[in-house]
C-alpha cells in the first residue's frame, strides 16, 4: 500500500515538472503573441509602417521620388519648378519624415525590448529552477553514493556541486568584473606615460 502512494506521488511529482517544463516552452513564444493581441491601433500601424518602410518597394518608390523631384525643379524634365534648388520644400518633407519614421523605429524597438526582458526574466527563473532541480538531484544522488559507503568529502567538486546556489554572490562577482573592465577601459596609458 505505501509503495503504491509512494508511486502515485512520483508520478504526481514527475507530470507536475513536465508540465512546468511544458508550461516554460510555451511561454516563450506565447509572450510576443500576448505583446501583438493587446497591441493599440497606433502600434499596428506603426509596425505596419515599420515593416514597409524596411522593404525595397520604399527605397525604390523614394529613388524614383527623388529623381522625379530633382529632374522637375532643375528643369531637365521641360517644366515649371515649383521647388528651385536648394530644394527646400524637399528638405522640409523629408525632414520630417525622418523625424516620424525615426519615432516609429524607437516605439517598436522598446516594444520589441520589454518582450527580450521578459523572455530574458523567464529564461532566468526557468534557469534558476533547473540549477535547484539539479541541485536536489545530486544530493539524492550523494545519499546513495554514501549508503553504498562511499565519503561525499572525498569529492571536493561534488561537495560544491551539492551546495545551494549563490545568486547575490555570482551577481557581485559579475558587477566587480564589469566594474574593473570599465575602469580598465577608460583608463589611459598615454596620461600614465607622461606623468612618470
Amino acid at each position: 500500500m505505501a509503495d503504491a502512494t509512494d508511486r502515485a506521488r512520483d508520478n504526481d511529482r514527475n507530470s507536475e515538472r513536465r508540465r512546468r517544463r511544458t508550461v516554460a516552452n510555451l511561454a516563450f513564444g506565447a509572450i510576443k503573441a500576448q505583446h501583438a493581441k493587446h497591441r493599440s491601433s497606433l502600434e499596428r500601424f506603426v509596425d505596419r509602417l515599420n515593416q514597409y518602410a524596411g522593404s525595397t518597394p520604399f527605397l525604390v518608390a523614394h529613388a524614383i521620388w527623388f529623381g522625379i523631384w530633382i529632374s522637375w525643379n532643375t528643369g531637365l524634365l521641360g517644366l515649371r519648378p515649383f521647388d528651385p534648388f536648394p530644394f527646400g520644400l524637399l528638405t522640409m518633407i523629408v525632414s520630417l519624415e525622418a523625424i516620424f519614421l525615426s519615432i516609429f523605429v524607437l516605439m517598436a524597438q522598446q516594444r520589441e525590448s520589454a518582450i527580450a526582458e521578459l523572455r530574458e526574466e523567464l529564461g532566468l527563473q526557468v534557469s534558476l529552477r533547473v540549477e535547484q532541480e539539479v541541485t536536489k538531484t545530486l544530493q539524492l544522488v550523494a545519499g546513495l553514493y554514501t549508503r553504498m559507503g562511499h565519503r561525499v568529502s572525498d569529492d571536493p567538486e561534488l561537495h560544491h556541486m551539492l551546495q545551494p546556489l549563490d545568486v547575490r554572490g555570482i551577481e557581485k562577482d559579475l558587477l566587480e568584473q564589469i566594474e574593473a573592465a570599465t575602469e580598465a577601459r577608460h583608463h589611459n596609458p598615454i596620461l600614465d606615460d607622461t606623468r612618470t
